[in-house]
């Protein structure tokens, strides 16, 4: 199955872009180039990166300005969605002159090369109000900068006032079988009323549910997920627990627990009343995303296996540490 958003093709799977610049060893263009290649080639052509996701010499848009360069022909392949509005010290600003400066800043990184399909806050600005926020964003779709604006990390209350002002043209938050939040909270409601597409991202729990990580020792020195209430010593192995149950269930499908936790994401989207929604794992390897682009048809009876595991072994431990939670947005109507 194809979708189609802004007349754009894009495939069930997309492609998260973050851990190719985020990171302290700075990968070859070479390698970077051929996972983008091996994203493509595989369908997974929906990309999510971000202005703030590395350096300001190294980060998603000067990547893809690199590898445009060096193949022009894949500029209108890919439906490229760009967070930004972040600024020093990770500070969001969702003012009319910060995101005038952050539009044409990721333009200005991206050098003429491609385009940006759509642009979105990656915090909700607290101070700023969301409908001042999204006209800002209207006017730079209007002048032409970017394709569409999207939004990230924001409730169901803020979705609805968002689209009173403007089109919103897909909702991006984390979604797993290790975040399913959106499931409660209204997220999802919100965005099949409205006809939004959601962006799941880290569908496979930061890389605990491919299976490959067996203790804290596992993820590499300066990693983000260190830091993270999940990954912490005191909790890792109980929240393994999960993870071998997903292994098992893989075991007996002849599949991968990454293609299963994939596979659960894309069952959500096919059931009557859900919007679309597009998980985008990421990958620094293209055999990992070859991996990740296969499509795992999970049955009902798998899908209430999954249900089971969750509630038992549900994780322990909040998605992000204190700064991070206290950056999303859960406001209500």
């Amino acid at each position: 199955m194809v979708h189609t958003i802004q007349g754009k093709q894009v495939g069930n799977i997309g492609f998260g872009l973050m851990g190719m610049t985020w990171r302290d060893e700075r990968l070859p263009d070479e390698q970077t180039f051929a996972v983008i290649k091996a994203a493509l080639e595989s369908g997974c052509n929906y990309m999510n990166g971000g202005e703030f996701y590395g350096p300001p010499d190294h980060n998603s848009l000067t990547l893809l300005n690199r590898y445009y360069a060096k193949y022009p022909e894949d500029q209108g392949k890919i439906l490229l969605n760009i967070k930004g509005c972040i600024f020093e010290n990770f500070r969001a600003d969702g003012s009319p002159t910060g995101v005038k400066a952050s539009v044409e800043n990721s333009v200005r990184l991206i050098g003429g090369k491609g385009r940006i399909d759509q642009f979105e806050p990656a915090r909700k600005d607290a101070s700023t109000d969301i409908e001042t926020t999204v006209a800002a964003l209207q006017e730079q779709v209007d002048a032409g900068k970017i394709g569409a604006l999207s939004l990230s990390e924001v409730s169901a209350a803020t979705i609805r006032r968002a689209a009173k002002v403007a089109k919103v043209a897909s909702v991006e938050v984390e979604l797993s079988l290790w975040a399913t939040e959106p499931l409660e909270n209204g997220v999802v409601q919100a965005c099949a009323e409205l006809d939004i597409p959601i962006i799941a991202y880290s569908p496979l729990g930061r890389g605990m549910l491919t299976g490959q990580i067996k203790s804290p020792e596992d993820i590499p020195a300066g990693d983000f997920r260190r830091f993270l209430p999940r990954f912490q010593p005191d909790v890792f192995e109980g929240n393994l627990r999960m993870v071998r149950e997903v292994e098992a269930l893989a075991a007996r499908k002849g599949c991968t627990p990454g293609q299963v936790a994939i596979g659960w994401v894309l069952a959500l989207s096919r059931r009557p009343g859900m919007p679309t929604i597009i998980p985008i794992p990421g990958a620094s390897r293209p055999e990992r995303v070859r991996e990740n682009a296969v499509e795992v048809e999970l049955t009902e009876e798998d899908m209430e296996e999954l249900e089971r595991i969750m509630r038992e072994f549900a994780p322990v431990g909040t998605r992000y540490h204190e700064h991070g939670m206290k950056a999303l947005d859960t406001s209500v109507e």
